[in-house]
């Protein structure tokens, strides 16, 4: 291949992406809003663009093959950054991509598209859009976007619900849990099957507790090797008892299913980190 574009590469799971994404082409283009990323793999350039503009992304993407897009905002935030940012900033990428005759687009999109859906149903792909938040509301914009594109404009996409892509070290993150080794393969995936059309995909480990199905994206490849059962013992050891009327514990996207709308999730799930600990 000969160009991608990664957006987000300044970001926690962009910036691992950049020396996978490096080896599958001849010339890696990273972007972001920081200043700089550091020191730059073999290939690649950095250039700091705004997603919220068209001209901006119009003219990064100009040669591209493909665009990996991992940048927006990264939780929930008050309606106007997401409405900049995760939706306008989408509609820069994708229509982009059309304007340079990109072939695809492997979208970041997240549980949290769905997340109040009950764990207890193992949701698969075709179950229907049900946000947790503005920031999952974006989500849903984008994969629509994604599939309107594809059917009006024939850019490909394969949106990736990325679940629990962090240490496993909480109750939920037993069934939830995406491991970086796990996000690389997907990633390489969708970047290198040969067809993919419009195509979602749960980004989520071999979890024997995973709480959603994949059966309908084995198309694309994407067979993930860790499971987050070895860190079980130790976590539910150390969790007291879970409320099982609360949202949080029952909803496929924990505390985003009950944090107010403009409210920080993350920072439910970093008090939830704190009190395993305590």
């Amino acid at each position: 291949m000969k160009k991608i574009v990664l957006t987000g590469a300044a970001g926690q799971l962009g910036s691992r992406l950049r020396a996978p994404l490096g080896k599958m082409c001849d010339e890696l283009v990273s972007t972001d809003l920081a200043d700089d990323i550091g020191a730059l793999k073999a290939g690649e350039s950095y250039v700091k663009a705004d997603l919220a503009s068209l001209d901006a992304m119009v003219e990064l993407l100009e040669g591209a093959d493909m665009v990996v897009h991992f940048g927006a905002i990264g939780d929930e935030a008050p309606w106007d950054d997401i409405l900049q940012s995760n939706i306008i900033g989408a509609y820069n990428v994708w229509e982009a991509a059309y304007r340079n005759g990109v072939k695809r687009v492997v979208y970041a999109s997240s549980v949290h598209a769905v997340g109040m859906h009950k764990k207890t149903d193992t949701i698969g792909l075709d179950a229907p859009h049900r946000p947790d938040t503005y920031y999952g509301l974006a989500k849903c914009f984008s994969e629509d976007l994604a599939s309107l594109y594809w059917d009006k404009r024939g850019i490909e996409a394969v949106c990736m619900r990325i679940f629990s892509c962090a240490p496993a070290n909480n109750a939920r993150s037993i069934g939830t849990w995406l491991s970086y080794d796990d996000l690389i393969h997907l990633v390489e995936r969708a970047v290198d099957s040969p067809v993919v059309g419009f195509s979602i995909v749960y980004g989520i480990s071999d979890n024997d507790r995973a709480v959603v199905d994949n059966t309908k994206a084995r198309h694309l490849g994407y067979r993930p090797k860790d499971n987050a059962e070895q860190f079980a013992k130790e976590i539910f050891a150390a969790t007291p008892p879970l409320d099982n009327t609360d949202l949080a514990n029952l909803c496929i996207g924990g505390p985003f299913a009950t944090v107010e709308l403009g409210n920080s999730g993350v920072a439910g799930i970093t008090r939830m980190n704190a009190s395993k600990d305590d």
